[in-house]
């Protein structure tokens, strides 16, 4: 029998794969972004999950969401015609982190944060057995000032979101397990990547578990092992990837099952399309060496030198700056005794930038692809190679712009950034599977049975009872 799930924060669709490979249906999932919400619905249009007939996808803001437009949409699908419709079996979500990110500046008042509060508010309209909410690393220590929970709870300033939410949680009747850092490299997924995991079940419930580690080190995916048959240069190619790995086999047949059961395999490579670069730009990628990053670069150049002779576009431009000979510059910088002013002009001040190492997982991909550069290629990464270190079958397309820049950024979700936004589809199946055990131990399950109805007074501050209404009878949670 299916087991049924929502999924809130759906982006492109990074956790929804992993959702249903391990076993649920997806009856609602909603996000903000129309551009995202387009790469999500072709997606599941392609594995048979039909707008309005099994399926549902609402482009919203959360802050706009009920669980009566919710209930509205699920009990409205046609594979429910004449039928009762059944509980909600998982809600999972993870609200924007950007508020929460110590990857860049963070902003107690971004107003993102206060998105978690909204998904409580959505759990305690639906009422699922058991949800899960994913979030960055800095979701641990994120402090809040003059916060007031949905139940009308004042926290005192400097409270952290883990005990605002576990607080609010238990004040609607759902327990809690103790977060858990996860790195998706443990999970089949290869990228060093750590998320927060948080897992709660409603009061009565039996409790699930995280996910022991399915490729723990030393057995994590390689960067070989993910997209070394997606070099572009031939010659490169046929040297570095000799025979397709297991990985590369699961990426092209697919992982995912179509709501026929069948997995659906790639027809061609989508996606592939590869940023242009300078030649001069290429050149200065062709300095790095694998898993070394700008800082190491910079170092090493100034304590054992670097042959520029096959880099003339590169050479030009630092004599053209420097005012000085083409081999006076060759010779300094061969030399080691360039000081650091001379340095920014061959490498830019951007320490950022890094050539990952084709033997281990890649670094954490995020929304903006252009300071990573290939291990074999001097040059960064498409879409396509971007999400295969993110786990998502090579069928998955990625719809919309490529990428955009500026003010755009901050509106627009192209393809880089549906990858980097997504969770990576292993990680989430491996957790999504904890909650299908407990399912299977525990649920006695019935198609025909009414959902039911929950009914919470407005705690204060000397009664805070939840009660339950089900099939007409009330009892304390």
């Amino acid at each position: 029998m299916p087991f049924y799930a929502v999924d809130l924060f759906c982006g492109a669709g990074g956790c929804s794969e992993g959702l249903i490979q391990a076993g649920f249906h997806i009856l609602f999932s909603s996000d903000i972004s129309p551009m995202a919400g387009k790469t999500y619905q072709n997606r599941h249009e392609q594995l048979g999950l039909i707008q309005g007939k099994n399926t549902w996808f609402e482009c919203a803001d959360i802050r706009n969401l009920t669980g009566d437009l919710i209930w509205e949409k699920i009990k409205g699908l046609q594979m429910f015609a004449g039928k009762n419709v059944p509980e909600i079996d998982l809600m999972i979500g993870g609200p924007s982190c950007q508020g929460f990110s110590r990857a860049g500046r963070r902003d107690k008042k971004d107003p993102r944060n206060l998105l978690f509060g909204e998904y409580v508010r959505v759990i305690n309209d639906v009422r699922p057995k058991y949800i899960i909410l994913e979030n960055v690393v800095g979701f641990v220590d994120m402090q809040f000032m003059d916060y007031v929970g949905i139940t009308g709870i004042k926290y005192p300033d400097g409270s952290v979101t883990p005990d605002i939410l576990c607080s609010e949680l238990k004040e609607i009747g759902y327990d809690t397990l103790p977060l858990q850092i996860l790195d998706a490299a443990d999970y089949g997924v290869p990228q060093r990547r750590k998320r927060v995991i948080f897992m709660g079940y409603r009061r009565g419930l039996k409790p699930p578990k995280y996910p022991e580690p399915t490729t723990p080190e030393p057995h994590h995916i390689s960067l070989h092992e993910a997209i070394s048959d997606l070099i572009t240069d031939p010659a490169i190619k046929e040297k570095v990837s000799k025979e397709a790995s297991q990985f590369q086999k699961d990426s092209r047949a697919g992982r995912t099952p179509a709501v026929n059961g069948k997995p659906i395999a790639a027809d061609g490579l989508t996606n592939m399309e590869l940023p242009r670069s300078m030649d001069l730009i290429k050149e200065r990628f062709s300095l790095f060496e694998q898993g070394e990053t700008g800082t190491n670069l910079r170092k090493r150049v100034q304590e054992k030198g670097i042959d520029l002779s096959n880099t003339p576009n590169l050479v030009t431009m630092c004599s053209e700056k420097m005012g000085i000979s083409e081999q006076d510059v060759v010779d300094l910088f061969k030399a080691g005794t360039s000081d650091p002013d001379k340095l920014d002009i061959l490498l830019t001040k951007k320490n950022i930038r890094q050539r990952w190492d084709e033997n281990s997982p890649s670094a954490t991909v995020v929304t903006i692809a252009d300071d990573y550069i290939s291990p074999w290629e001097n040059r960064t990464f498409s879409v396509r190679e971007m999400a295969r270190c993110q786990s998502f079958d090579d069928s998955f397309e990625f719809l919309g712009k490529r990428t955009t820049g500026g003010l755009l950024r901050r509106v627009e979700v192209p393809q880089y950034t549906q990858v980097g936004n997504a969770v990576p589809p292993l990680l989430a199946k491996a957790v999504a599977l904890e909650v299908i055990k407990v399912l299977k131990e525990t649920a006695n399950r019935d198609d025909n049975h009414d959902t039911c109805k929950y009914q919470y007074p407005t705690p204060t501050a000397d009664k805070r009872d939840v009660f339950l209404v089900m099939d007409k009878k009330k009892v304390t949670a």
